[in-house]
């Protein structure tokens, strides 16, 4: 009887010492959410999804999505998630920023975690967008190394400051290494119209450009077409869509880095509301360049030993590149 109660006293001492302990130290994997607006193969949405996926594979977390919910629906879902009872919800805020702004007042013991062109809110939302504008300048470099007619492609979704910002800092790169490249820029008014996009680029084609930024699908099955290169955009376009021998490299997006911090602080109970921009940069592994592939041999040693430098410079703060969000025009 006296061996029964002095069990029960250790682990009821075990278990008041683990209240004590911050926010949620108790579990293991805490309930995330995600909401996505369209199919989680459009490569934005999957990058989200591909970290998170990655985050309950490795038992951090619990996860469940829901995919092409439309802005009129999105509020409703995301409140039926934070009714269910999830720590965390990762989605995006773009277009109804007011409206999630309201379901974070309402839950307050909720994280927010959303793609959001404006800044943290309250104490339960975080924020962040698509900075890979690093990278994007290294593209831009070997990019404008490589054109031999100084006419470069651009064909990009809509002219928003999370696609602006990467066409400016691509032409940027471009420049410094060719200043007398010039570009033709165009924008498909869809996120996800690989059609559309390849007849965009047919037209940049046939008025003189030899290199393209694919920062849509299609744009590298115009290339391969037309026996030209092109530089991906978000995810790894050599081989994720179809860019063998086209695509030289492309500009990297990862969420992981950013998902795991949000993850350790709900766990934590230290979640606050904070712009999540440099965890999706270099710095942090939020952003890389990717493999040049087939490519390797076919980049003069002397523009990658260039690109290697300013990225060691860019890693460690010594070259800043400039975020620019306003709408790119075409030069020619």
């Amino acid at each position: 009887m006296k061996h029964h109660s002095l069990t029960a006293l250790a682990c009821a001492l075990v278990l008041a010492c683990a209240l004590a302990l911050p926010g949620a130290a108790l579990a293991k994997t805490i309930k995330v959410a995600g909401i996505y607006t369209q199919p989680i193969q459009q490569k934005w949405d999957a990058r989200l999804h591909q970290a998170l996926t990655r985050a309950a594979e490795a038992g951090e977390i619990e996860y469940v999505f829901s995919e092409k919910v439309s802005n009129t629906d999105y509020v409703r879902v995301l409140r039926e998630y934070c009714e269910s009872g999830v720590d965390l919800v990762v989605g995006e805020a773009f277009g109804i920023s007011r409206d999630v702004r309201k379901v974070a007042d309402d839950y307050p013991g909720v994280a927010l975690l959303m793609g959001d062109s404006f800044g943290p809110y309250g104490k339960n939302m975080a924020v962040f967008d698509n900075y890979i504008h690093e990278p994007c300048y290294l593209m831009g470099m070997i990019a404008g190394s490589m054109t031999k007619n100084n006419r470069i492609g651009m064909v990009g979704g809509y002219p928003i400051g999370e696609v602006n910002r990467l066409f400016n800092a691509f032409m940027a790169g471009a420049k410094a290494a060719n200043p007398a490249v010039e570009f033709k820029v165009s924008f498909i008014g869809s996120w996800y119209d690989p059609p559309k996009a390849k007849e965009f680029a047919y037209a940049q084609i046939e008025a003189g450009v030899d290199v393209l930024y694919a920062e849509r699908a299609g744009v590298v099955d115009a290339a391969r077409e037309k026996g030209i290169i092109a530089f991906g955009n978000v995810n790894d376009m050599n081989k994720e869509e179809n860019g063998t021998d086209v695509v030289v490299t492309s500009a990297l997006w990862s969420m992981d880095a950013a998902i795991g911090h949000a993850v350790e602080r709900v766990k934590a109970g230290t979640f606050a509301a904070e712009d999540y921009r440099d965890w999706t940069m270099m710095a942090k592994g939020g952003a890389a360049l990717a493999p040049y592939y087939e490519f390797d041999a076919r980049i003069p040693a002397g523009v990658k030993a260039e690109v290697e430098k300013a990225e060691a410079a860019i890693l460690a703060g010594e070259l800043v590149i400039a975020i620019d969000d306003n709408e790119p025009k075409s030069t020619f």
